[in-house]
């Protein structure tokens, strides 16, 4: 799986993409979210925090591997990129408390987005390092 993911999404687009889409989607008015009943699943939009903000760092950290085989490098950017998606989340549910109509502050989605971003820094080093080792 992960030659499949390196393979077809460590160009530079994917993680450009993915943070433009992260912004769009946090910077929604509250009136443009669906009502539908599948978004009524309780905490559903934690889930949803957490696919954002882990993508975040895999998309960044599968890009990376591509441009540098060197171990110290690819875990200082790991924990670099981890770190951004954290001030980043924060400060997105910044936006929303003071710029965004009808959205606000959730303690629990900054958790959430940590959690996600945390998800995707352990699966980084374990498997993208462990396929740089395997691969030298």
């Amino acid at each position: 799986m992960i030659p499949f993911l390196k393979r077809y999404f460590s160009s530079l687009f994917f993680p450009v993409i993915w943070t433009l889409v992260i912004i769009v989607l946090l910077a929604l008015p509250g009136k443009m979210l669906p009502n539908e009943a599948g978004f009524r699943i309780p905490n559903f939009d934690k889930l949803v925090h957490m696919g954002l903000f882990g993508g975040f760092v895999l998309f960044w950290g599968l890009y990376m591997t591509r441009r540098t085989a060197d171990n110290h490098t690819l875990l200082r950017a790991f924990f670099i990129f981890f770190v951004i998606a954290n001030f980043f989340g924060y400060g997105m549910e910044l936006v929303q408390k003071y710029w965004i109509p009808g959205r606000d502050y959730d303690l629990a989605d900054v958790i959430a987005d940590m959690a996600g971003a945390g998800i995707a820094y352990g699966i980084c080093n374990l498997r993208l390092v462990g396929d740089v080792i395997t691969r030298k």
